[in-house]
């Protein structure tokens, strides 16, 4: 999956123009109640203002309270100006980026702005992936790393006519064994399910109801 579906289009995304106040700023991301603004030059970006990031910028500026928010342009402390996304970007190395940040603009080629990516929207595609938004049975277990061990653990959920939610890998390295975790839809065999899997070379580690 690419970051552009999971992009928030221009026309979708909450923007400020370059000349408008911190105070406006500030009015603007409490009305929607959103961490950060994209500020633009009409269609050029310019950067991003955070609320954070006008809480710093006060505190360092050593000048009154209502001087900053009145006088100060957002223009001024916006940051991220070089750090955005193209849309072709694989989703799941943005979090890395969105970890301390609450959104990354994604402009064309031209340096034009076309939308948002944000962490909530990235995490929503995480939890998704897990299977965290459906009811099930999450099953946690070890596999041998050999060719076909995958399509073995898809015959027998298939032989038992269990619904895979979701199945996760990790251990990508060199390592001959892998973890799997696999949801599936909660039904009266599974039980026979889990004892198959143990059978087969499947070692589990962890069964829980979610």
């Amino acid at each position: 999956m690419f970051v552009k579906s999971v992009l928030i289009p221009k026309y979708k995304s909450y923007t400020i123009d370059h000349n408008k106040s911190v105070k406006e700023a500030l009015e603007q991301l409490e009305a929607n109640h959103i961490d950060g603004l994209p500020v633009l030059d009409g269609e050029t970006y310019v950067g991003i203002v955070t609320r954070y990031g006008i809480y710093e910028n006060y505190f360092s500026a050593n000048i009154m309270k209502e001087d900053y928010l009145q006088n100060t342009k957002v223009k001024d402390i916006a940051t991220h100006k070089d750090h955005y996304l193209k849309g072709n970007e694989i989703f799941e190395n943005t979090l890395i980026d969105l970890k301390d940040f609450p959104l990354l603009a994604v402009l064309d080629e031209k340096q034009k702005f076309q939308g948002i990516v944000t962490r909530y929207d990235v995490l929503a595609q995480f939890q998704s992936a897990f299977g965290m938004n459906k009811p099930g049975i999450r099953i946690a277990f070890t596999s041998s790393e050999i060719e076909g061990r995958l399509a073995k653990l898809s015959d027998i959920a298939h032989q038992y006519h269990e619904h895979i939610i979701s199945i996760v890998t990790f251990d990508e390295t060199d390592k001959l064994i892998r973890r799997i975790v696999m949801k599936v839809e909660k039904n009266d065999n599974i039980n026979q399910f889990i004892k198959k899997l143990e059978n087969s070379g499947f070692r589990i580690l962890d069964v829980t109801e979610d």
